[in-house]
């Protein structure tokens, strides 16, 4: 019940898996328990919530239907960026500047959050790497500068790239400007995860694997948890199983739109660092394509091919190879080692479910498309406002629990993926086409003009000597 996306046993992360870090295999709950809160979910955002719970004093238990971090949490790209899914006009829009402000601070507090942690706990296999550039397609570096003015003005830490500059580092004539977010890190999700918990544990946490919850009554001070062979009593609840709490909190879950993305994980290729000269993470999209970055010193791992409903990875395999070589064809023929799939939950107004929606009873969902700073970001602000009655947590108060639409809603979300991708391309080939047009017209104008600029040689006046050899 991990948040984020899920996934199944034949579909694992098997580049995540292969490089996981040792952990142990934790019990399942067969016994009564009383603490002072429960999160549901072990995945990023309920680990953060016991972590911090925890470390304040508090005695907390966690309750996951499979095994730690095996959705959303352990599949994801990896990918630790500030800011969220949301564009930052429409935020303005929706609740004034100084809110939006005080907004983007949270995103950058969950983003120093991962990196700290892994700092002080000293977490292995963890491997960090600082750096995101947003690529675009279009030849629209004017936008880009506002974009950037907009984005400070805001508090964003961000730079403006020039074609040029984004071209030496990823050779793609299909790339232009960039913003650059240098505080942004890429990370392994899954080992993150899973030193999360450990340290959670280290404050006094208990975290139960295999324990699905069958049903909660979330009446009176004390709220009672039932599991399949067990009773939790608590005096809060964390709801941070996201997506996967369908069938136990079917009206909170149908808040969410699952969206179903692919990954994967390339054989090694000896000259991956000769063509993408970056180690950042990148996107060149605003939708769920082309997400990558290197792992493993030689290896690409590449994320995209949206779908609102679960699909077999083999069906769109093609598809991302096909990606990959459109982008960089100097790779030549890739391999690809490992691919799966995961669903994550996306609110209709793309931004983060934070907060307490009844007298105990905490959300912290909705974290797809965001980066994995808002998973941080909620679980410390839900764990504050359990033991320290903090309201940070309002500032989230305007994006409320909105129906996701349900079937039609998912048709709705696949028709616009679908239908956006070739007006995009169209805007893109214009953007290139003019770019070969001017270096054509340039061409013209350099041999027009050539001759003149050099001395002449005839009759009047002699011809350069040669160089010397």
């Amino acid at each position: 019940m991990s948040q984020g996306m899920s996934g199944d046993d034949n579909m694992a992360a098997g580049w995540y898996e292969a490089t996981r870090v040792a952990s142990p295999q934790r019990p399942h709950l067969n016994f009564d328990l009383d603490v002072d809160g429960c999160v549901i979910g072990g995945g990023l955002a309920g680990l953060t919530v016991a972590r911090e719970v925890a470390r304040r004093g508090w005695s907390v238990a966690v309750l996951e239907a499979g095994r730690v971090a095996a959705a959303a949490s352990g599949r994801n790209t990896g990918f630790v960026l500030p800011g969220f899914h949301e564009t930052i006009d429409n935020v303005v829009e929706r609740v004034g500047l100084d809110h939006a402000k005080q907004l983007w601070a949270l995103s950058e507090q969950g983003l120093d959050y991962v990196r700290r942690t892994i700092h002080e706990t000293g977490m292995p296999g963890v491997d960090a790497v600082p750096g995101w550039l947003h690529v675009s397609k279009t030849d629209n570096a004017d936008e880009i500068r506002r974009e950037v003015e907009r984005l400070r003005w805001i508090g964003a830490y961000v730079e403006a790239w020039p074609s040029a500059r984004v071209r030496e580092v990823l050779p793609n004539p299909r790339y232009f400007n960039a913003l650059h977010f240098p505080g942004a890190i890429h990370i392994h999700p899954l080992n993150y995860a899973l030193g999360l918990a450990a340290d959670a544990e280290r404050y006094g946490a208990r975290i139960f694997e295999e324990t699905p919850v069958v049903a909660i009554d979330p009446g009176g001070v004390r709220k009672r948890i039932e599991t399949q062979g067990a009773r939790v009593r608590a005096g809060h609840v964390v709801l941070a199983g996201n997506v996967q709490l369908g069938e136990l909190m079917p009206r909170l879950s149908a808040t969410l739109l699952p969206i179903t993305t692919f990954v994967l994980v390339t054989e090694p290729i000896p000259a991956l660092d000769q063509i993408v000269r970056w180690n950042g993470a990148v996107s060149d999209t605003n939708r769920a394509d082309n997400h990558y970055r290197i792992v493993g010193g030689n290896r690409l791992q590449w994320s995209g091919r949206m779908r609102a409903w679960q699909a077999d990875p083999r069906w769109v395999r093609r598809g991302l190879i096909a990606d990959i070589r459109r982008n960089f064809p100097d790779l030549g023929h890739v391999e690809v080692a490992h691919l799966w799939r995961g669903t994550l939950g996306r609110a209709i107004h793309r931004m983060p479910q934070i907060g307490e929606i009844e007298r105990g009873l905490w959300v912290a969902s909705g974290f797809g498309g965001h980066g994995l700073n808002t998973t941080a970001m909620g679980g410390e602000l839900v764990a504050r406002g359990i033991v320290e009655a903090d309201q940070t947590w309002r500032m989230f108060a305007p994006y409320e629990l909105v129906w996701a639409g349900g079937m039609l809603g998912r048709a709705v979300a696949q028709g616009i993926y679908w239908g956006t991708r070739p007006v995009e391309r169209i805007g893109q080939g214009l953007s290139r086409y003019r770019e070969r047009a001017r270096t054509r017209r340039s061409a013209r104008l350099a041999a027009r003009s050539g001759p003149s600029l050099g001395p002449k040689s005839g009759p009047d006046r002699p011809a350069a000597p040669a160089a010397p050899e």
